[in-house]
């Protein structure tokens, strides 16, 4: 815990100085009650009072100020809250690759069950918008609330040539920024504005116009929205990931990312070609440490299911520096109504 204001704290030396001034109004009462002629008649005005008790209401009294000077210094804790993200943008891999049987039933299988068990944990109100990309990338869901219609966008995945992680990566921005454009190596995005094919608009397209000046923001500070990207290889084609990570940090927007499929991946026969499937773990990690965000692993379907509930879990709810003086205000102010309570009580007067 911290405090915003922590001058204020010097406040807290008014406590022990206000436990001195009571002890020494104690020592003033007895040396009162000496001067009496009889003092039998103030053992029989004590008779049946605790002496304990009457120290209760100022001990309490003492409590309540010290909890109410915390407060006004304005405590602050990092406390895990309802995140503020609204939209989800799934960017997957859907190369020919995905056709790999090193996890059962296949990668593409698996990456799809896996998405939609995600989908479901989301709270009602978070929009999620699906990227499919392979030698480029389309969105195939725009986002939206309805889960069926996302699960149907999945399950409608076919698998292409090539794979471009960096275009996964602009079109996924441009879905989350309709009215910017993106660019990097030549492959740019045109946006979705008013009007735009939402379908068809985002491929990468090469010698694309030059995007807008934008001012960087610090990287992950975009809370409206981030990016989960699969993949189960290395880019192929299209712009470098790399830098299309790079674009992302400029805007703000984190982009989480998993690699899947086993260490040393497998043979897939795709078009009349073998391949082997290998992750470029390294791209993937540089991407999510550029934009702030984080790279999980994925070998099996168990695992990719796992790092789906972890990322759940971290961006449904997540932890900030919060502000929580009005949680001492509160106890301070039970704690004095306590103290008077008793003394009148007990005294009835409040002491």
């Amino acid at each position: 815990m911290t405090f915003l204001w922590m001058p204020m704290l010097w406040l807290l030396l008014l406590v022990p100085l206000l436990v001195a001034l009571y002890v020494a109004l104690l020592r003033r009462r007895k040396k009162t009650a000496v001067r009496y002629a009889n003092l039998g008649i103030v053992k029989q005005a004590m008779a049946g009072r605790s002496s304990w008790r009457r120290h209760v209401p100022p001990a309490l009294f003492l409590l309540a100020l010290t909890i109410l000077i915390l407060a006004v210094a304005r405590p602050a804790a990092v406390v895990t809250l309802a995140s503020t993200r609204s939209t989800v943008i799934l960017a997957m891999d859907v190369s020919g690759s995905m056709r790999a049987r090193d996890v059962q039933p296949n990668r593409l299988a698996a990456s799809q069950e896996a998405a939609k068990k995600f989908i479901a944990q989301q709270p009602a109100d978070v929009q999620v918008g699906i990227v499919a990309f392979a030698a480029a990338a389309l969105l195939v869901q725009a986002p939206t609330v309805d889960r069926e219609a996302l699960y149907s966008a999945i399950d409608q995945f076919q698998l292409w040539r090539g794979t471009a992680v960096g275009s996964g990566v602009l079109v996924s921005l441009a879905t989350i920024f309709p009215d910017q454009r993106f660019e990097v190596g030549g492959f740019g995005t045109s946006g979705f504005g008013p009007g735009g094919d939402a379908l068809g608009l985002p491929f990468a397209e090469p010698n694309a116009a030059e995007p807008p000046d934008h001012v960087p923001v610090e990287p992950g500070s975009y809370e409206n929205a981030f990016v989960i990207l699969l993949t189960d290889g290395a880019t192929t084609t299209g712009p470098d990931p790399i830098q299309a990570g790079k674009v992302a940090a400029d805007y703000g927007v984190r982009v989480y990312t998993v690699g899947f499929g086993s260490t040393n991946g497998d043979v897939v026969d795709f078009g009349g070609r073998s391949m082997r499937a290998q992750l470029d773990e390294t791209a993937l990690q540089e991407i999510a440490r550029t934009t702030d965000g984080e790279y999980f692993a994925a070998q099996s379907s168990d695992d990719l299911a796992k790092v789906y509930e972890t990322l759940s879990s971290r961006l449904v709810m997540e932890k900030k520096l919060t502000e929580i003086a009005f949680i001492f205000a509160g106890i301070g102010a039970l704690v004095a109504l306590l103290a008077a309570g008793l003394s009148l009580l007990w005294f009835n007067r409040i002491a």
